[in-house]
């Protein structure tokens, strides 16, 4: 047992990032195996970076089944592909490749940008199974992070550990009666914060183009519709009620106003232009420096 207020971490790197779970007491070793099996087998599932993953099979069309995760998922990918007029698309792996973000982390680029497939009769995403005609490279990152952060916080709680932080690499799910006060990641200097936010029973997850960034300015969010990166926005935070919608929409307001996702989606946010000026909820937790 922990002393009165001092909580257990649990630490470790998985699928490209750092992980990191605060709880009251200290993980079991079978909740950590519990933890670590969940983000196994989501990696096998939904890594572009794995020739042996599920969805990699794709590469040369036909179709694959998805565990029941697939469906939110899938559900999620719809909405905002509508929501972005086709600017936020699974179906952009084959266009971060093309860019030199690839299986092989070359990051190389292969030519000039290249649009993603068009989700249309030819490509179908339908409850658990996924279905296209032709090969499609895809990436669902934007979202499935988050999803995964999820997927833990489940593991944590069937194991006896209701009240937790789960912390991948910046996308964050925190449950319990408690605040967490997180600071917001300048995008320009790591170390230092443009502001802070209240986080109670939450989901708060971040998309900032200075991540993953190499040559002549290239970096992992794109525009599907063209192929090319883009250029306006710099960061942006969302707070929502679980961590694969906080993610997703992290990566959509770099493609849409607030107010078009607003019009469906019930969240907090933080967006900051490539002009440095800034945008956030009025109802927003937390203040900015």
């Amino acid at each position: 047992m922990s002393p009165a207020g001092q909580l257990q971490r649990f630490s470790f790197d998985a699928i490209g990032t750092a992980w990191h779970i605060d709880t009251a007491t200290e993980l079991s070793a079978e909740a950590r195996a519990a933890v670590v099996l969940v983000i196994e087998q989501y990696d096998a599932v939904y890594s572009r970076f794995r020739p042996d993953s599920v969805i990699s099979s794709l590469a040369g069309g036909g179709s694959v089944t998805l565990p029941p995760s697939g469906e939110a998922l899938g559900d999620l990918y719809r909405k905002l592909y509508r929501l972005t007029d086709g600017a936020m698309s699974p179906l952009v792996g084959r266009s971060l490749e093309q860019l030199g973000y690839d299986a092989g982390y070359s990051f190389m680029p292969h030519g000039g940008p290249v649009p993603a497939a068009v989700w249309d009769g030819t490509f179908e995403w339908s409850g658990t199974t996924i279905r296209s005609e032709h090969p499609v490279t895809l990436d669902v990152g934007a979202a499935g992070k988050g999803q995964l952060v999820d997927l833990v916080s489940a593991a944590l709680r069937d194991a006896g550990y209701p009240e937790h932080t789960v912390d991948a690499g910046g996308d964050m799910l925190h449950r319990g009666p408690t605040p967490l006060r997180v600071a917001l990641e300048h995008p320009y200097a790591a170390d230092s914060a443009i502001g802070v936010v209240d986080l109670q029973d939450r989901a708060l997850c971040a998309s900032a183009s200075n991540r993953r960034r190499w040559a002549d300015g290239l970096h992992h969010v794109l525009d599907a519709t063209t192929g090319r990166c883009v250029d306006t926005v710099v960061a942006s935070w969302v707070l929502a009620d679980d961590a694969m919608v906080a993610d997703a929409l992290a990566t959509a307001l770099f493609l849409v106003p607030p107010d078009v996702l607003l019009a469906e989606f019930d969240f907090d946010y933080v967006r900051i232009s490539s002009e440095g000026r800034a945008q956030y909820s009025s109802f927003l937790t937390g203040a900015l420096f």
